[in-house]
C-alpha cells in the first residue's frame, strides 16, 4: 500500500480549497524557478529517469515523449496540449484533478512546456466538465495574477501561457490528432499518422499532447527526483496511478496508489470489497470500458499495472476498474458499450464506420439469443478485421469488449442462443 508521504494528489477529495493559498501551502509552485533553472536538457533525463508511462491510455513513456520535440526552431512555434476529454466510461480521475487540484497541472504545464521549448499549453477540457473548467480557469487568473505564468514566468525569464479549450463533449477528441483538429476549429476527425504531432500538430507547430494526470505529476517528481518516483511501483511500471474503483462494489471511489499493487487488494482496501463478498464476483473492467474482461480467476492474482494486464490479453488504459457481480447480464453490458462506440464513432474509415454498427446490432440479437451459434464466429471474426485497420485505436477499442466476451464468457452467449431455440420450437 502507499504510504501518505509519497502521495502526490492531497486535496484528490476536495477537503482544501483547490485555489492557490491552499495549493501553496499544499507544496504546489515551491521552487518552481529552481526546478527551470536546471535547463532543457535535465528535466527531461529526469523525466526518463522516473519512468513515468503516460496515464491517458497508452502507456508511452513521457520523457521520451518530450524529448522528440525540435532542439532547434525552424521559425513555428511548439505547443503543450492536455488531454483533458476524458470520455473514457468509468474513468474520472482527471476531472477530480481539475476540480480540487488545479495548480498542480497548471504549474505541470509550465515545467513540461519549459521542457519541450513551447510558448503556450492548451488543456482541452470535455464540455460536460463545466465547474471543472471554471475552477481551472480561476486558477489559471490566480496564477498569471501572481507572475507565476505569463511574462517572466515565475522570475524565470520564460514566457509561457495556459489556456483552456471547452471541446463539445465527442469521446473521438479524446484521440490526440481528433483533438487537434478540434482545437483548431474543425472536425473533430483523426489525423493520419505520419506527420507525427512532435512535427506537425497544433495549428501545423510542432506539439506534444499529453494526458491531465501525465502533467499534473510533473512537479512532485522534479521536487522529489526522478529516483524517488522510480522507486515506487515495479519496474518499467513506476509510480503512482489513480485509480476509478466503480461497480458492484461497497464503496465506488478514485484513489491514488502504486503502481503493481494487486486488484484484489486495491477493491478489498479501498472500495470495501465486492457487493456481497469476494466470491460474487464475476468479472472486471480493469482500464475503463474499451479494454478486454477478466474472469474472477485473474483478478483473484492479477497486478494493476501495463506489463501484468497485457500478459493477461487485457490492458491497464485509465485504470478505471469496473466491477460486476453474479448479478451482472454481461452479454447486456458488453452490447452497451457496443452501442457506444456505435454511437461515438467519427466515420471516417469504413471498418469502424460499419463494424461498430453491424457488431452492435449482431450483439443486441445475442443479448435475447435470437441467433445462430455460427454468427459467434462470425461476429468473432469482424472484430479481426476492424481491429487494426482504422486511424486511429476506436476501432479497437469497439472490438476489444466483444472479444473479451466471447473469450472468457462463450459458454454464456452460446446458453442464451439455444435456449432461446428451445422456447421457439416448444412455441
Amino acid at each position: 500500500m502507499l504510504a501518505d508521504k509519497d502521495r502526490i494528489f492531497t486535496n484528490l477529495y476536495g477537503f482544501e480549497s483547490p485555489f492557490l493559498d491552499a495549493a501553496k501551502k499544499r507544496g504546489d509552485w515551491d521552487g518552481t524557478k529552481d526546478i527551470l533553472a536546471r535547463g532543457v536538457d535535465s528535466i527531461v533525463s529526469e523525466m526518463k529517469e522516473s519512468g513515468l508511462r503516460g496515464r491517458g491510455g497508452a502507456g508511452f513513456p513521457t520523457g521520451l515523449k518530450w524529448s522528440f520535440m525540435p532542439k532547434e526552431s525552424d521559425g513555428r512555434p511548439s505547443y503543450l496540449v492536455v488531454n483533458a476529454d476524458e470520455g473514457e466510461p468509468g474513468t474520472c480521475k482527471d476531472r477530480e484533478i481539475m476540480r480540487h487540484d488545479p495548480h498542480k497541472l497548471i504549474e505541470g504545464c509550465l515545467i513540461a512546456g519549459f521542457g519541450m521549448r513551447a510558448i503556450a499549453a492548451y488543456i482541452y477540457i470535455r464540455g460536460e466538465f463545466v465547474h471543472e473548467a471554471n475552477v481551472l480557469e480561476q486558477a489559471i487568473e490566480e496564477a498569471n495574477a501572481a507572475g507565476l505564468l505569463g511574462k517572466n514566468a515565475c522570475g524565470s525569464g520564460y514566457d509561457f501561457n495556459v489556456y483552456v479549450h471547452r471541446g463539445a463533449g465527442a469521446y473521438i477528441c479524446g484521440e490526440e490528432t481528433a483533438l487537434i483538429e478540434s482545437l483548431e476549429g474543425k472536425k473533430g476527425q483523426p489525423r493520419l499518422k505520419p506527420p507525427f504531432p512532435a512535427n506537425v500538430g497544433v495549428f501545423g507547430c510542432p506539439t506534444t499532447v499529453n494526458n491531465v494526470e501525465s502533467i499534473a505529476v510533473v512537479p512532485t517528481i522534479l521536487r522529489r527526483g526522478g529516483a524517488w518516483f522510480a522507486g515506487l511501483g515495479r519496474e518499467n511500471n513506476t509510480g503512482t496511478k489513480l485509480f476509478c474503483i466503480s461497480g458492484h462494489v461497497n464503496r465506488p471511489c478514485n484513489v491514488e496508489e502504486e503502481m503493481g499493487i494487486p486488484l484484489k487488494e486495491l477493491i478489498e482496501t479501498h472500495a470495501g470489497g465486492v457487493r456481497g463478498g469476494w466470491d460474487n464476483l464475476l468479472a472486471i473492467i480493469p482500464g475503463g470500458s474499451s479494454v478486454h474482461m477478466i474472469p474472477k480467476s485473474v483478478c483473484d492474482t492479477v497486478l494493476m499495472d501495463f506489463d501484468s494486464l497485457r500478459a493477461e490479453g487485457t490492458g491497464l488504459g485509465t485504470a478505471a476498474v469496473i466491477v460486476m457481480d453474479k448479478s451482472t447480464d454481461l452479454v447486456r453490458a458488453i452490447t452497451r458499450l457496443s452501442a457506444f462506440y456505435k454511437h461515438e464513432s467519427c466515420g471516417q474509415c469504413t471498418p469502424c464506420r460499419e463494424g461498430t454498427g453491424w457488431m452492435w446490432r449482431v450483439m443486441e440479437r445475442l443479448t435475447k439469443g435470437e441467433a445462430e451459434i455460427e454468427e459467434i464466429d462470425m461476429l468473432l471474426d469482424v472484430t479481426k478485421q476492424i481491429e487494426g485497420h482504422t486511424i486511429c485505436a476506436l476501432g479497437d477499442a469497439a472490438a476489444w469488449p466483444v472479444q473479451g466476451l466471447f473469450r472468457h464468457f462463450r459458454p454464456e452467449v452460446e446458453r442464451r442462443i439455444l435456449e432461446y431455440k428451445k422456447q421457439h420450437n416448444a412455441a
